[in-house]
């Protein structure tokens, strides 16, 4: 028999929190229940968890301050945060301190369960290919993309990379064929993340794409709102 995710929820609403756990728990995960930053805090010190679900506003310790502390315990661990705000400044904030996503109340909890679930795969591929985030050479279908010199190279053509485009398409490579987040990328690459940057980004996008159209196994997914997803089919 697998054993069974462990998570630690951190939710000071009792109500919200009871059904949450127990929602969480009838889809197979083992729940432990926080009730504030501090109690979350205790908790995370005395177990072992796969991921943490932390609200944000709360009494005595709020999320971002249990967060950071979390991560300094354990840099590994995935962080996803729940919060009634849909303030880009709180996201951002969020991902800054290391968090993997965030979803705002109300949300739909199926939604809550495939966030759950991709961020535990993209945290397990990241773990069992750890060598990857320093690899300097990438194939990508019929495509050598060389990340120290910048170059991406198929049959007899070879294209110079931009310092940003060259970021950008191993920041792709790192999240292939899963959901590269844009608030990510525009964090690491532009280190900021507003109209102007988002829009920027989107243009580089755009032109990496170019690179990759005489190749039928290469794709650069748009999906709206959330980030882009590098697909090679194998």
């Amino acid at each position: 028999m697998d054993k069974k995710v462990k998570l630690l929820l951190i939710e000071d609403d009792p109500s919200f929190g009871a059904v949450l756990k127990d929602y969480l728990t009838l889809n197979d995960y083992d729940v432990t229940l926080a009730v504030d930053g501090e109690d979350g805090l205790e908790k995370f010190k005395s177990d072992t968890f796969d991921l943490c679900l932390s609200d944000v506003m709360m009494p005595k310790k709020d999320g971002f301050t249990l967060a950071k502390e979390i991560i300094d315990i354990n840099p590994d661990i995935p962080i996803i945060f729940l919060t009634a705000k849909n303030m880009r400044e709180d996201i951002l904030t969020g991902y800054k301190l290391g968090a993997n996503d965030y979803i705002t109340k109300p949300f739909d909890s199926e939604v809550l369960l495939y966030k759950i679930n991709a961020v535990l795969q993209r945290n397990n591929n990241n773990a069992t290919n750890e060598e990857n985030e320093d690899k300097e050479v990438y194939e990508i279908s019929s495509f050598k993309f060389n990340t120290k010199l910048r170059q991406l190279e198929v049959k007899d053509k070879m294209y110079k990379l931009s310092p940003k485009e060259n970021e950008l398409l191993k920041l792709l490579c790192k999240y292939k064929n899963d959901l590269m987040p844009r608030e990510e990328a525009l964090i690491k690459i532009w280190h900021n993340d507003n109209y102007f940057t988002s829009r920027s980004m989107d243009v580089y996008i755009a032109k990496i794409r170019k690179l990759f159209k005489e190749d039928e196994n290469v794709e650069i997914v748009n999906i709206h709102g959330e980030g882009f997803r590098l697909l090679v089919k194998e």
